[in-house]
């Protein structure tokens, strides 16, 4: 896909998704390991009052009840920011709450069935490789993120860094938004996006560092070609 959004459509629910999805230039995953638990929502905050406008709730330990009250804390964060929220995996959370939509793992249901049965939610997929990606589309995914770009320690074990050059085909070979994920730092944000990337997404580069919003602040001005 080019560096801008599909063309708009007749259609007002078309264009205004396309529009929603412009907020995917930057988009941030929540990791409760790398900030102390009393600290989480203002880390989360501090993003989002740098320019974060898409962020995924992933936190993959929580119990029920506890992942339940968290994402409610965090949708009125983003929804004081007019943020996107997604939560990882859980699109019946995602629907249940009024959250944006949905990050989709390979492990978890189909993009098509939870396309049929939550048609309101925005959908991403977390993929691997060329042939993953371009089902999530065929499948009716609204983007998806394409991973390791780089090497990470939280995408190790799927293998060796998949490469530029790779993710310049998966980039090429999709009509929605490709999301490079995986070793990405500020040095590396006009690399991946001349290689076709629509935008990044990323968890340490913001998260450890210890002026968050502005941090945040100095991605967002490299996702979008703007100067500080």
């Amino acid at each position: 896909m080019t560096n801008t959004v599909l063309e708009m459509t007749s259609d007002p629910t078309a264009a205004q998704k396309q529009e929603r999805l412009e907020a995917l230039r930057l988009y941030l995953i929540t990791d409760r390991t790398l900030v102390s638990e009393d600290q989480f929502l203002t880390a989360i905050e501090a993003a989002l009052k740098g320019g974060v406008r898409a962020l995924q709730l992933r936190e993959k330990d929580l119990q029920e009840n506890a992942l339940l009250s968290l994402a409610k804390e965090v949708l009125q964060l983003t929804r004081k920011y007019n943020a996107l929220m997604f939560i990882n995996h859980r699109a019946d959370l995602a629907h249940n709450i009024g959250a944006d939509g949905v990050h989709l793992t390979e492990s978890s249901t189909a993009v098509r069935k939870v396309r049929k049965q939550y048609p309101d939610l925005l959908i991403g997929k977390s993929t691997h490789s060329l042939e993953g990606a371009m089902r999530a589309q065929h499948q009716g995914a609204d983007f998806v993120t394409f991973s390791p770009v780089y090497d990470t320690p939280s995408k190790q074990q799927y293998g060796s860094p998949q490469g530029l050059e790779t993710l310049q085909q998966v980039c090429a070979g999709l009509d929605i938004p490709v999301l490079a994920l995986g070793g990405i730092d500020l040095s590396r944000i006009s690399t991946v996006r001349k290689h076709g990337a629509f935008g990044v997404s990323l968890i340490r580069g913001i998260w450890n560092s210890p002026d968050i919003e502005q941090e945040t602040l100095r991605y967002i001005n490299a996702s979008t070609g703007e100067t500080p």
